[in-house]
């Protein structure tokens, strides 16, 4: 059954989730002004479900089931549901401006999935029952899920089994009849409170000595021994503050992260979908991260959307747009995003079957796909923030507008001098291009931009990792061969 965006919000007040912030327990987490923007990003994930207009899109027929899900919980059946997999992306990003933190758990199903039929193929396990069983059941309650495998990793010079503090990467503590007690971390977990379930990955390839942090697994958000310390973000007590509504940017929308610490946590086997078969550990990487890295071609370029929107207001406003330096920076804003998207779209047309059946991107177009997410974004912001001009960084606050304190020799108050001296083209008020310009702001410095800017260099690896996959993915022993043939050398 799909639920609608207020039986999600109503949901996750069932929840005993232990969130802590500011050095102090948040109780009410739900309603909380810094985490709520983050739970009305996920709710938009459901209202669009149910948004006639937008509802194939956003839904599929399950494979396991044959009903109706949100595609946020469907495995990949074809080239085409890749391909829809990014056109909702882009569009969620488009109705949000800013991160709505659904990707990781959808990665996450996928990847699993072909590896765990596959480690099941190997050992006789019956990991790939457990994780089918627990799908099915995520897509029949339409749940939220957060997949998590970035671990603190401490030293990154030394193996896990070799760190000073064996938390350092999440583990088997103690193996039961009935299941595993793991412990650690998992740092940087985008939407883990707002998510009703985790599941935890494996962050890098293992070897044998490694074996007990070869572990992957499901559990509930509220799990015994499980909470999170939200992460901070730039001008993120703005929104605790009375009378800042267009200070914020973004008031309605925003992303989180946060640090997910599992303090001896119970795992039934039934919940267990890996657990010391170390030489699977690398391809449950591999395919997630191929599968994220193709993410990041629709939820980046839907939020860049909004930049550039933004950016030609800004222009509007100031009445700079028919400048002609104006217009050929916004070309390049969207020639750079566009080529975002065309890189998520390709490595999703040249997808293939995996042996459970699922479908994988192409691993060498989704790196080729990310590396791009780590350069482009950041041109993108800095041609916004040229067209914007520093107003966007020394504009008196919302307060200030609204002030009827006298200060001017005639009597003038706070907010008429700032009306007064911010006004610009006749095209809009003063009032409308403050929003405009702190939306920019928000986008390129604000919290947004943990989700745009920051996430586009960092989330889903380092530059370098993808760096890596391009190395091995781009074939250069065939290439060296196609240069011989055609050049007339001959061994």
């Amino acid at each position: 059954m799909l639920m609608t965006g207020e039986q999600y919000i109503e949901s996750l007040r069932k929840l005993n989730t232990r969130v802590y912030m500011f050095g102090e327990k948040v109780d009410n987490w739900v309603d909380h002004p810094i985490i709520r923007p983050s739970i009305n990003c996920v709710k938009v994930t459901y209202d669009l479900a149910q948004d006639p207009e937008y509802r194939d899109l956003m839904t599929a027929k399950s494979n396991l089931t044959g009903e109706t899900v949100n595609r946020f919980a469907h495995l990949h059946q074809s080239t085409e549901d890749l391909k829809n997999k990014v056109k909702m992306q882009r569009l969620c990003g488009q109705k949000t401006g800013s991160c709505f933190q659904r990707c990781v758990g959808m990665d996450a199903f996928n990847a699993m999935f072909s590896s765990t039929y596959e480690i099941d193929k190997k050992y006789g396990t019956k990991y790939h029952e457990n994780f089918t069983n627990f799908l099915k059941m995520v897509q029949e309650k339409d749940l939220v899920v957060d997949g998590a495998m970035t671990d603190p990793k401490g030293d990154r010079g030394l193996a896990p089994h070799a760190q000073r503090d064996k938390d350092l990467f999440v583990r088997i503590k103690e193996r039961r009849d009935d299941g595993i007690v793991v412990c650690g971390a998992k740092c940087h977990q985008t939407g883990s409170i707002n998510s009703h379930w985790h599941i935890v990955m494996p962050t890098q390839a293992m070897r044998e000595e490694d074996a007990d942090y070869a572990v992957a697994f499901a559990c509930p958000s509220d799990a015994d021994g499980m909470y999170m310390i939200y992460g901070r973000q730039s001008c993120d007590t703005r929104k605790l503050e009375e009378g800042a509504d267009i200070d914020l940017g973004n008031a309605q929308f925003g992303g989180q992260e946060a640090l997910v610490v599992f303090d001896d946590v119970f795992i039934p086997n039934e919940y267990v979908f890996l657990a010391g078969e170390y030489e699977f550990a690398g391809m449950v990487v591999e395919r997630f991260a191929g599968y994220h890295r193709q993410s990041y071609g629709g939820c980046k370029v839907g939020v860049g959307d909004v930049l550039i929107g933004a950016a030609a207001l800004a222009a509007e406003y100031n009445g700079a747009q028919k400048a002609s330096h104006i217009k050929d920076k916004l070309i390049e804003m969207t020639h750079l995003n566009e080529t975002l998207y065309c890189c998520g779209i390709a490595c999703s047309t040249e997808g293939y079957p995996t042996e459970a059946g699922n479908y994988q991107i192409d691993l060498l177009l989704a790196n080729v796909c990310k590396q791009n997410i780590t350069r482009f974004p950041y041109e993108i912001v800095r041609l916004a923030e040229d067209i914007a001009g520093g107003l966007m960084v020394t504009m008196p606050a919302q307060k200030d507008f609204d002030s009827d304190l006298p200060v001017g020799r005639n009597g003038e108050t706070i907010g008429e001098i700032c009306n007064k001296f911010y006004a610009a083209a006749p095209s809009c008020t003063t009032e409308q291009r403050m929003r405009v310009l702190r939306l920019i702001e928000n986008l390129c410095l604000g919290a947004a931009a943990v989700g745009y800017r920051t996430e586009s260099m960092h989330g889903a690896g380092s530059p370098q990792a993808q760096r890596i996959m391009i190395q091995r993915q781009g074939n250069i022993e065939g290439k060296k061969a196609l240069a011989k043939a055609i050049a007339g050398i001959k061994e």
